[in-house]
């Protein structure tokens, strides 16, 4: 990873999961992208709303005047040209944000340049370019419209799911192809075998290692590991983050039940899991990134 940006953490955003883009969106749609240019320029001085990852780049960013230093990087990652991204740079100007690079890669998918960037995090609206980036070795995910806000709060609230986000998805693949009850046998087996690292490994890494920057007791940001897993499955993941040297502030091991309550009662800025079913229930209560990665986002092979 590029170490051009320091020791920073760094997130990528595509101009759309940071503004709300669906107005415009539609011209493309129905009339094309050189429709779309001209809208882009003709409403080049009116302000986007904020988009469903606003509130999570505000809050990031915030961190910086806390700690009095630089320590967070959010770059806008763009399939727009410089010229279409002149209204997304007004409206970064207009809400105060601390965003000054920028890469606007005219149309193609701009997952080549986050190793140069160094980043930790990609969020987008663009599936495919979300997925992209998963393969290139990246944490990212694809953000869904829906779910509350939480401005009014200054604590920075972000939750996991673990299997195939946080760690890797060899649990998951032995829980579909065996079932409930070969899962946790496998799991009791392997309790001191750590998981492998997932694609938010890297992102956690570094938002943990922002955390030790504040006293435990003021620090402004608060992690969650929200997952189906129940004991005896329980201890793998403990003594995986323990030899990761990682600590999650709070820990669910659900066993199946909605995670929906749990995210609502936890106050999370943004969820991410993997499976599309739980990312649809957890959206009606929080920002929510789908993590297009591992077994649950393979294509099935049609019977027939």
């Amino acid at each position: 990873m590029s170490k051009v940006l320091g020791d920073k953490l760094v997130l990528a955003i595509s101009s759309s999961a940071l503004f709300d883009l669906r107005e415009s969106h539609q011209v493309y749609v129905g009339e094309g992208v050189a429709a779309y240019r001209q809208y882009q320029i003709d409403h080049e001085d009116e302000i986007l709303m904020p988009g469903d990852a606003f509130a999570l780049v505000e809050k990031l960013l915030a961190l910086n005047q806390t700690l009095g230093q630089q320590r967070v990087e959010v770059i806008l990652v763009s399939r727009n040209s410089a010229d279409t991204g002149l209204r997304a740079f007004n409206s970064i100007q207009h809400y105060g944000l601390g965003i000054s690079r920028a890469a606007f890669v005219g149309g193609r998918s701009p997952d080549p340049y986050l190793a140069a960037f160094g980043c930790h995090l990609f969020l987008s609206t663009h599936a495919e370019d979300v997925r992209s980036a998963l393969r290139a070795g990246f944490g990212a995910a694809t953000i869904l419209s829906g779910g509350s806000r939480r401005e009014a709060s200054n604590e920075l609230r972000i939750a996991f799911d673990g299997d195939a986000v946080l760690f890797s998805d060899e649990s998951e693949r032995v829980y579909q192809s065996g079932g409930l009850e070969a899962f946790q046998s496998h799991e009791k087996q392997s309790a001191r075998e750590l998981l492998g690292g997932g694609p938010f490994k890297p992102f956690l890494a570094a938002l943990h290692k922002l955390q030790q920057e504040f006293a435990e007791e003021s620090c402004p940001i608060r992690t969650a590991l929200v997952t189906a897993r129940s004991a005896p499955a329980h201890e793998r993941v403990i003594r995986t983050l323990r030899e990761w040297n990682i600590r999650l502030d709070e820990s669910f091991f659900l066993g199946g039940l909605d995670k929906s309550s749990i995210l609502d009662t936890f106050g999370a800025d943004v969820f991410f899991d993997d499976q599309a079913s739980h990312c649809e229930k957890a959206r009606a209560v929080v920002a929510t990134g789908h993590v297009p990665h591992g077994v649950s986002n393979e294509l099935q092979p049609i019977k027939g």
